[in-house]
Formats: structure tokens, C-alpha cells, sequence
């Protein structure tokens, strides 16, 4: 096999990037954790170089920091990081749920019907993450606007070291699943501003969610 020695050249350093963007997101790699290159390049079967390039791209994101005496490492965020990023997310996928409620087809409605649907049967954590992420993509993707879609996606990479799902928490996800009905209903009337204050108190709810997790840590939350 080739051993690529430039990022921009060969696939794997994309691949390391996002393998370590799956394992943040699971939770495989938690906040504080470090990145040895060495480690990861042999866990992943890959030269030392694509994992270097995959760590910076991460720094890029603003999703790892170099801490002295401990090398690359995945950014702790304060309580003010926390709540400036749920913020932002309430004011982006609130005017997406209002562009949404103009531009989504009578397809797109129905496939958010489907993932809601679904949402309400998923039987673990980790099924109910991916179709509540799917569901918000795909509201996204319905407003048709690439630079909010570009902008909700930046935003996406810095909440994956917040930790995990909300939904996680005792009946969080039954909620949101009433959450999103109410948004869809919304959609379906093409009632653009009832729709994005629906989605706004939607992210709200999940943020209070947010913040008694992070209360309730035995640690403090310190920035990097």
C-alpha cells in the first residue's frame, strides 16, 4: 500500500480526520483527552504524517489545543463557550426552521415526519443521536440556503466536545420528539415565524438540559 505523505495527495488523512471527529462525537475521545500521533497512527494503520495534518485540521475547528508539557489535546470548554455556542445554535436553526417553512418540499416534510417517527421508537442513545442529528440536517438542508448550511456545520463540529447528547438524560428524548412535532407543524402551515420561535425554544430546552448536566460534573469545567 502507499504510504501518502501529504494530506492534500491521498486519502488518508481525511480519513483520520474523520475517524477522530466520529470518536469525539461518540465519546471515545472526551475533553482534556491527548492525541499522540504515534498511537493513533499505528491504532489506525496509517502513517504518522495524515495524523498530523488530521490534528491540525482539528485545531482549525477549534476542537483541539496544544497544552503545554501534554502536546495536542481535546479543548475543555468554559460555561461561557457553552452558552455562546447554544446561543448561536438557536439563532441558526431558528432561521432555518423559518426559511424551511417557505422553501421545504412536500418530500422533504415527509421525510421529516419519517426521522421524527423513528426518533420516538429508537430504542438506545446512540440510534436516537444519529436520527435527532439526521432530523436537523435535514431541516437545515430544507431551507435551502448554503451559507446558513456552512454555518450550522462550523457550529456542529464545535458542540461535538461539549459531551455527549442531551438525549441521553431522563425523558429529554420523548420531549424532543414533541418539540419537533410542534415544529413541523409549523412547517407544514408555512408559518415561517411560529416556526422558528418553536425551533428557538426547542434548542432552548436542550440547552437547560446542557447546563444541569454540566452542573451536576464532579469537576468544574475549565478552559484549555
Amino acid at each position: 500500500m502507499t504510504d501518502p505523505t501529504d494530506f492534500e495527495d491521498g486519502p488518508q488523512g481525511n480519513s483520520a480526520y474523520r475517524r477522530l471527529l466520529e470518536e469525539i462525537s461518540r465519546g471515545d475521545l472526551l475533553p482534556g483527552a491527548r492525541l499522540r500521533e504515534t498511537e493513533l497512527a499505528e491504532r489506525f494503520g496509517i502513517s504518522r504524517t495524515p495524523v498530523r495534518e488530521a490534528i491540525r485540521l482539528l485545531e482549525a475547528d477549534g476542537i483541539v489545543a496544544h497544552v503545554p508539557r501534554q502536546g495536542a489535546t481535546i479543548r475543555v470548554l468554559d460555561y461561557s463557550e457553552v452558552m455562546e455556542l447554544y446561543e448561536m445554535r438557536a439563532v441558526l436553526e431558528g432561521t432555518a426552521a423559518r426559511l424551511a417553512a417557505r422553501a421545504a418540499s412536500d418530500l422533504e416534510l415527509d421525510e421529516l415526519v419519517a426521522l421524527n417517527d423513528e426518533l420516538a421508537m429508537a430504542q438506545d442513545a446512540g440510534a436516537a443521536y444519529l436520527l435527532n442529528r439526521q432530523f436537523h440536517m435535514t431541516l437545515l438542508d430544507a431551507a435551502k440556503n448554503r451559507y446558513l448550511v456552512k454555518s450550522v456545520n462550523a457550529l456542529q463540529k464545535a458542540l461535538l466536545i461539549i459531551g455527549p447528547s442531551t438525549l441521553v438524560e431522563a425523558d429529554r428524548a420523548s420531549q424532543a420528539v414533541k418539540e419537533h412535532a410542534d415544529v413541523l407543524g409549523a412547517l407544514k402551515d408555512g408559518d415561517g415565524p411560529r416556526a422558528e420561535a418553536l425551533m428557538r425554544a426547542h434548542i432552548e430546552a436542550a440547552h437547560r438540559v446542557r447546563l444541569k448536566v454540566l452542573r451536576c460534573r464532579e469537576r468544574p469545567i475549565d478552559a484549555s
